[in-house]
């Protein structure tokens, strides 16, 4: 299976750009996960709404339009589809989709961001604690892939400019103790288990002119996979070069 992840920034906006289709078609994907959709399903062209082939589910905030969103497209019908978390003040965002697939738990978030000020900081660690708690629960029936923007970049390695941004939210102390805390729970960082120690590995840049280009970047968007899944992960990579929003696709494969 071939899965992918994308915050687009805007699906109708991605989608009017001249890449969208040609990489949506060569990617043959088995799930396609976008954040950051900002759009109902009646907002979108037929071609979105219900793409060919493909079973289409989106999750859309419930106070305010334009914003957030995520969406799933899957080559095959899940068991079932789960919109948001079970705890009514994460809700309200348009930020989950869980598809309940035959081998695994899906898992498509878009995480807060904290950037704005400490009640969002704090809203967004109480949305990695619920979310890490509903992902627990459903690991006691079957694995878990979880993929998405964490707004998060876990070690040094994983931004450009690490000693500029200790003091910025997405890399202080306590947002990358979540994921160190994660793997502690079992889960896998898909890409740094299959690739290692890769240095200059990014998927989020600056709209500032020249940023993309000189690589100035943050890895924010990840795959992680239950423990339970690790003899089934092949491969796991970004996809820098494909542009159209601030962020890039990432992928995994898993065989079965």
């Amino acid at each position: 299976m071939k899965l992918y992840s994308w915050n687009v920034n805007g699906l109708r906006a991605v989608a009017a750009k001249p890449t969208f289709w040609p990489w949506f078609k060569t990617a043959q994907a088995d799930l396609f996960a976008f954040q950051e959709t900002k759009a109902r399903p009646e907002q979108l062209d037929p071609s979105l709404s219900a793409p060919a082939g493909y079973c289409p589910y989106f999750s859309w905030p419930t106070e305010k339009k334009g914003y957030s969103g995520v969406a799933v497209y899957s080559l095959t019908e899940p068991i079932q589809v789960t919109k948001e978390l079970p705890e009514e003040r994460f809700a309200r965002e348009g930020r989950l989709l869980h598809l309940e697939m035959e081998k695994f738990h899906f898992l498509n978030i878009y995480f807060p961001n904290g950037q704005k000020d400490e009640d969002r900081l704090d809203f967004k660690m109480g949305f990695y604690e619920s979310f890490l708690s509903y992902s627990q629960f459903l690991r006691k029936s079957k694995p878990v892939v979880i993929c998405g923007d964490f707004n998060t970049a876990h070690r040094e390695i994983d931004l450009a400019h690490p000693d500029l941004c200790r003091e910025i939210s997405g890399f202080l102390d306590h947002e990358r103790a979540f994921l160190s805390l994660m793997i502690r729970k079992g889960y896998i960082d898909t890409f740094r288990h299959i690739n290692g120690d890769l240095e200059g590995q990014y998927s989020w840049w600056s709209y500032r002119a020249g940023d993309r280009i000189r690589n100035d970047g943050w890895r924010i968007d990840y795959f992680f996979v239950s423990q339970e899944l690790e003899k089934n992960l092949t491969r796991a990579w970004l996809e820098p070069h494909v542009t159209g929003s601030d962020h890039c696709p990432i992928g995994i494969e898993l065989s079965f």
